[in-house]
């Protein structure tokens, strides 16, 4: 004798969310670009760097770039954050960005904004 089961199968419960963009910087960069942009800016922004640009780059993808901190740290939301200064010198044409990123955890820093970088003056 069969057993019915014991959920309703045609409810919908609306746990699928739709796919994430892997970055805000371009939509051009790919998870492992993105993996390994991250990475490069955790350095740039950490409170211990010495203010040097870190690059990075993906022979994949061709993909490439580098982060700079762009002033003090700061808080936001009980959260240390920091601007800085994006160049993704591929895809075509060549960007620069400014934004912001706050600390996740130890070396997980979250972009809390970007936008197209204006040169002050």
């Amino acid at each position: 004798m069969p057993v019915g089961s014991l959920s309703d199968d045609s409810i919908t419960t609306g746990s699928i969310s739709a796919p994430k963009q892997v970055t805000t910087l371009s939509p051009a960069l790919n998870e492992e670009d993105w993996r390994r942009a991250q990475s490069a800016l955790a350095l740039a922004v950490d409170p211990q760097g010495n203010g040097a640009p870190v690059s990075w780059d993906n022979p994949e993808s061709g993909h490439k770039g580098s982060f700079v901190a762009a002033g003090p740290l700061y808080v936001l939301e009980n959260r240390v954050c920091r601007s800085f200064i994006a160049r993704l010198n591929k895809p075509d044409p060549d960007t620069t960005l400014q934004g912001s990123s706050c600390r996740l955890g130890p070396n997980d820093w979250v972009v809390k904004e970007v936008k197209p970088w204006k040169q002050p003056g």
